[in-house]
């Protein structure tokens, strides 16, 4: 799965977050966006998911030669961002059961095996509107990464995260993120990052 940009460009009334941005993100790479709050990572990953559409420029989605309608790209990636909610009425059973009726899970994974991983057995019937800040982090990622996507985005995926959570990150990443999936990772952070091969500096598109 590949994503194309071709010189796009993105502004709010009359100001540019950013511009003149050339570049492919190729499958099985590992990519960090970077900058300083402000500089426009979570606008380009929107971009990326294809919830925002560049003021200027185009975006190709591909995979395997073939053009993909930024219409259907939702089906193709998954998201964890401060701005993704989660359905707070929902226990996490509920939550789990519901978002899997339009994902499907990735590798051998479960509903049980979720959970387990999330470590939150004793919680499986607690309202999510319950749980702390770093426990719906951890429920967001775990969406993200188990689910069966060609595309993984992750904007400042350790907010709200003490440093075991930070630790859970990484090994949940090694256990999901396989070498044909497209990771895609929006920090400030080297602790998020450190494992990506390939960054773009947004102030380099200012």
């Amino acid at each position: 799965m590949n994503i194309t940009l071709l010189d796009i460009g993105r502004r709010y009334n009359q100001e540019w977050i950013f511009r003149h941005i050339d570049y492919t993100f190729s499958s099985s790479k590992k990519y960090a966006i970077l900058g300083p709050n402000g500089a426009g990572k979570s606008t380009l990953i929107k971009v990326l998911s294809g919830n925002l559409t560049p003021s200027e420029g185009g975006v190709i989605f591909e995979k395997d030669g073939r053009e993909i309608d930024v219409e259907n790209i939702y089906a193709r990636l998954t998201i964890a961002a401060p701005y993704v909610e989660l359905i707070e009425e929902f226990t996490l059973s509920e939550l789990l059961d519901f978002h899997f009726k339009f994902k499907s899970y990735y590798g051998g994974f479960n509903k049980e095996s979720i959970i387990s991983l999330l470590m939150m057995e004793k919680s499986n019937h607690k309202e999510i509107r319950h749980f702390s800040s770093g426990m719906k982090q951890r429920v967001k990622l775990a969406l993200a990464c188990c689910s069966d996507s060609d595309i993984v985005l992750l904007d400042e995926p350790t907010s709200n995260m003490d440093v075991q959570g930070e630790n859970w990150y990484i090994e949940l990443l090694e256990k999901t993120i396989s070498a044909d999936r497209l990771l895609i990772i929006g920090s400030n952070q080297p602790k998020e990052y450190h494992f990506c091969t390939d960054f773009i500096s947004m102030v380099d598109y200012k």
